[in-house]
């Protein structure tokens, strides 16, 4: 079930209306068994791993915070983590190994075929199981108590707007909301519509538009040449923004249209000036997950400069891997976490250079160039998240140049067509000047304080979504994370 289908629609209708006629435990019973429900559209089997979780984990809380001894509390610790990360690496990460070793073995001239597990990944496993392992770690490090209710701990596994694709929620953020009745306000109303609005336009109206190209070029890029190539890698960046920050949107907007307020997952990244900046901006609850328990643990930057290069790779390598099983995900990893290295060691020469030219007089410019170099190269990295293979991956990176032109043929094809391309172009711009304004709200236009002009824009946009949307069923990239 879709956050863009009528299905969805009619269900978390149905849900809301029962959460404003009911109160206390039968409020918050109804909104774990539409959780379930939710999920169970997905898969009734897999059902059971969301229990299997939320067991353990309740039971190893429990145990972690009332024991005194810390041996005991370590063994109910990595009781939590190895089932979790145990579940992540069964469903997610068996087949890639057992091809993994097959590969190597035939490099040796080894006969070894190993039968691949007829598997499938449960939706969002990736998301609740780092959600609740940051529970039972924040409970050992005594940052939060154990969650004595089953009922609430199991709607911070479960709660239904976040658990397929995040935000990533912390115990202190999101936990205390269902020990408290939620707060039900026509602002709340008003701006979580809003929202979900703004996320949905970002999904259906450019995200799935620009997908079909996107999937025609990276299918069987060797067929392509470099225009085609450059614009599918560019609009890939375009189609993964709005596709995951629109569904951000979507979960935080109707969240907060039941009283409840989930974490801010997307802070316009592509207007970074730098990686480090893309990494504060972009799916801010998984890389502060990466930070607080695994950049952080291994010594962060308090340790000698190799060593922080070392941690900077381990935890950018890991976070390819988690949104993947593919040695594709892992050189993109590696890609950041190297940028971010050349970064660090080129900083103080750049900052010489720049003052030798001159450049602090001109801000605006230095800025600018900056948001470019940094858009460029995320926009490269993208090239193998994206592509199927490696292989594939490096021809696009080396193929991209010369560019060549784009044949018509091929625009067609890929959905594209002269009535429909100048209104996806003229969305794409709106998009960003929108976004634009959302970060940086002083230069927003006065003309937006009118309530009438933000009723006209409200209208433009559902317009948008209703004559341009896509409304075929289209997943959200990050659910086969």
């Amino acid at each position: 079930m879709l956050f863009n289908s009528f299905q969805f629609f009619y269900f978390f209708l149905v849900v809301w209306v029962l959460m404003l006629c009911t109160r206390g435990t039968t409020r918050r019973v109804i909104l774990l068994i539409a959780s379930y429900y939710f999920y169970m559209c997905w898969s009734t089997k897999y059902i059971f791993v969301i229990w299997g979780i939320t067991l353990v984990d309740y039971f190893a809380g429990i145990q972690i915070d009332k024991s005194t001894q810390q041996n005991r509390r370590r063994l109910y610790l990595g009781l939590s983590l190895v089932c979790n990360i145990g579940l992540l690496a069964f469903f997610k990460y068996s087949n890639f190994l057992l091809s993994s070793s097959a590969s190597a073995a035939h490099m040796f001239g080894l006969g070894y075929s190993p039968r691949l597990l007829a598997i499938i990944l449960p939706v969002g496993l990736s998301f609740h199981t780092f959600q609740a392992m940051s529970y039972t770690i924040e409970v050992y490090r005594r940052k939060v108590p154990s969650e004595k209710n089953l009922l609430q701990y199991a709607l911070y596994v479960a709660f239904f707007p976040q658990m397929v694709a995040g935000p990533i929620e912390r115990p202190t953020q999101l936990l205390p909301q269902f020990h408290r009745e939620p707060r039900i306000t026509v602002e709340g109303i008003s701006s979580g519509l809003v929202q979900a609005l703004w996320g949905l336009f970002k999904k259906i109206v450019i995200a799935d538009n620009v997908s079909d190209f996107v999937k025609l070029v990276y299918a069987s890029p060797r067929r392509f040449d470099g225009a085609e190539l450059l614009l599918a890698t560019t609009l890939f960046s375009l189609q993964i923004y709005c596709d995951f920050s629109g569904y951000s949107d979507m979960a935080l907007g109707l969240a907060r249209t039941m009283g409840f307020e989930l974490v801010m997952n997307f802070r316009q990244p592509y207007f970074s000036s730098s990686i480090g900046e893309f990494w504060r901006r972009w799916h801010i609850s998984l890389s502060t997950w990466f930070r607080d328990y695994v950049y952080i643990p291994m010594g962060g930057n308090r340790v000698t400069l190799l060593r922080n290069w070392f941690n900077l790779m381990v935890t950018f390598v890991a976070s390819g891997l988690w949104h993947g099983a593919n040695w594709t995900f892992i050189v993109w990893g590696f890609l950041h976490g190297l940028y971010l290295i050349v970064a660090k060691t080129v900083a103080p020469y750049t900052k010489r250079a720049s003052e030798a030219l001159g450049l602090e007089r001109v801000p605006r410019l230095v800025k600018t160039w900056k948001i470019v170099v940094t858009f460029s190269l995320v926009t490269l990295a993208w090239i193998y998240f994206r592509a199927s293979t490696v292989s594939d991956a490096w021809y696009i990176t080396w193929h991209l140049l010369p560019l060549g032109r784009i044949d018509p043929f091929v625009l067609k094809a890929g959905g594209f067509s002269r009535a429909t391309l100048p209104y996806l172009a003229f969305f794409i711009l709106g998009a960003a000047l929108v976004e634009w304004w959302i970060a940086n709200p002083i230069r927003a236009p006065k003309l937006w304080a009118s309530p009438v002009f933000r009723a006209l824009c409200y209208n433009a946009c559902i317009y948008a979504v209703v004559f341009f949307g896509f409304f075929g069923h289209r997943d959200f990239i990050y659910f086969q994370f």
